[in-house]
């Protein structure tokens, strides 16, 4: 993937919404009105996209991002699973988005719609479909619970920001890299702007 000041904007717009959603947690010792049920199908997402760093070296960037995206999906997991205190403020009667109905459908689609039939590429695809919804246990959660505090309301905010940036990203990259076409991506980035819009 070619870099940009639309993809640098992105990364670094997706990396801030996950250090305030850390921060927030860290500096209040809890987790109130954020979803672990997101947090789990990013790191899901994380998981299943980043199997190329045991394989393939694209640029020292692009290594040390996926692994702070990883690093940091499972610490934000582990602290609203096993740390002591901010565990205790984690709201599981409100976050009971049952996610089935988000990673089986993106699983299927994958298998269906891919770039290439081949175990690393099928995976890729399917994080790209994951991601697409996976806020939406988030957002239900800040439904039910209208109780927004601003950290968690700027964490969403960051996150549809990202993904604009990464929507101006392909336009850019579509007018400026001869042969550049990402169908499944673009198709799975329009579906988020609507989501968040």
């Amino acid at each position: 993937m070619a870099m940009n000041i639309f993809r640098l904007a992105g990364d670094m717009t997706h990396l801030a919404s996950i250090v305030m959603l850390l921060l927030k947690i860290h500096a209040t010792r809890s987790c109130a009105g954020i979803s672990l049920k997101t947090q789990e199908l990013y790191a899901l997402v994380f998981m299943t996209r980043y199997l190329d760093l045991f394989f393939s070296f694209i640029s020292v960037y692009n290594t040390v991002m996926k692994i702070v995206f990883l690093v940091t999906a499972f610490t934000i997991i582990w602290y609203m699973r096993g740390h002591r205190v901010v565990s205790q403020t984690y709201d599981k009667d409100q976050d009971t988005f049952r996610y089935i109905f988000l990673v089986g459908p993106a699983f299927v689609l994958a298998l269906l719609i891919n770039h290439e039939f081949v175990l690393t590429e099928i995976l890729w695809t399917f994080s790209i479909y994951l991601e697409a919804v996976a806020i939406l246990p988030q957002l239900v959660l800040l439904q039910r619970t209208k109780n927004v505090d601003n950290l968690t309301g700027n964490y969403v905010f960051a996150l549809g920001a990202y993904r604009a940036l990464y929507l101006v990203n392909w336009v850019y990259r579509y007018f400026t890299e001869p042969g550049y076409r990402q169908w499944i991506v673009w198709v799975s980035g329009r579906r988020v702007r609507r989501l968040i819009l």
